[in-house]
């Protein structure tokens, strides 16, 4: 697991095994989420694989109600709105997901600062099987 290199392809295999993994810089202990091989404060190449909790809270958020074609393959649209957010993980890097488990044509019932926790969403067949993080209060 640890010898995976740092780039997109090894983060959305974590993402399969459901484990939000990022690169820490073995040098100055930035955190970078997704990861990267390069640190973005010392410009080190020394970075070790770390998890996050997959709990924060929302930072910002809007309700979508023209989706663009992935999301609208879905059913998303101006009758079928969703939300996306940002949330500060408690381990400080931000993620822009979806947010759930929220009325998204009522989206005064989510407020920034709301606590939030990931939750996985598989979608596709096992061939083609796409899993991203959303979160939810």
């Amino acid at each position: 697991m640890l010898e995976r290199p740092f780039n997109d392809q090894s983060y959305e295999q974590f993402l399969q095994e459901e484990l939000i993994m990022g690169a820490k810089c073995k040098k100055c202990g930035t955190l970078a989420l997704p990861p990267r091989p390069l640190c973005v404060s010392c410009f080190s190449r020394e970075q070790e694989w770390v998890q996050f909790k997959g709990t924060g809270k929302l930072t910002a958020f809007t309700s979508i109600v023209v989706a663009p074609p992935t999301m609208a393959k879905e059913g998303f649209n101006r009758n079928n709105p969703y939300i996306v957010g940002v949330v500060t993980l408690d381990e400080g890097p931000k993620m822009v997901v979806r947010i759930v488990g929220v009325d998204a044509k009522k989206p005064d019932g989510i407020a920034v600062g709301s606590p939030l926790k990931a939750e996985f969403v598989h979608s596709g067949e096992a061939s083609d099987r796409k899993t991203y993080v959303a979160f939810k209060p």
